[in-house]
């Protein structure tokens, strides 16, 4: 047993020895910047589990109005035979994804497998596109 010891351990210690510690100077760039942007990418999106399983919409629409503001209507589905309460509100960007105004959450009551239209209206025009949030109430 004692033979083997004094090998294995002049082994091990000669690997740490070689190996060194690795160095980093400078900037180091960001991890998993794609994993979770879902709201940089889409236009509705869910933001609990409850949500995602209860929740889902039939059509996203978007109009610009004559002073240039954007107008947003999402239509919520309930998907469950249960009545529902949700929390929906609209990030509105602009043409580069920058964040210019936010709509307060409001709470939306679902009935049983009922449909239901939320619309959002930007108060600047510089909004140029828009993220619809929900999540549930609670």
């Amino acid at each position: 047993m004692k033979l083997l010891l004094v090998p294995t351990l002049t082994l091990a210690l000669a690997g740490a020895a070689l190996t060194g510690c690795k160095t980093h100077e400078g900037a180091y760039k960001p991890v998993n910047a794609d994993k979770f942007d879902l709201e940089n990418i889409e236009r509705f999106v869910l933001l609990d589990p409850g949500a995602q399983r209860s929740i889902t919409t039939a059509g996203v629409q978007q109009k610009v109005h004559p002073d240039g503001r954007l107008e947003v209507a999402v239509n919520l589905r309930n998907r469950e035979n249960r009545r529902l309460q949700v929390q929906v509100d609209c990030v509105f960007k602009d043409e580069q994804g920058f964040e210019v105004d936010t709509s307060p959450f409001q709470n939306v009551i679902l009935t049983e497998n009922s449909q239901e239209t939320v619309r959002f209206i930007a108060l600047t025009p510089a909004a140029k596109k828009f993220t619809v949030r929900v999540r549930e109430a609670r």
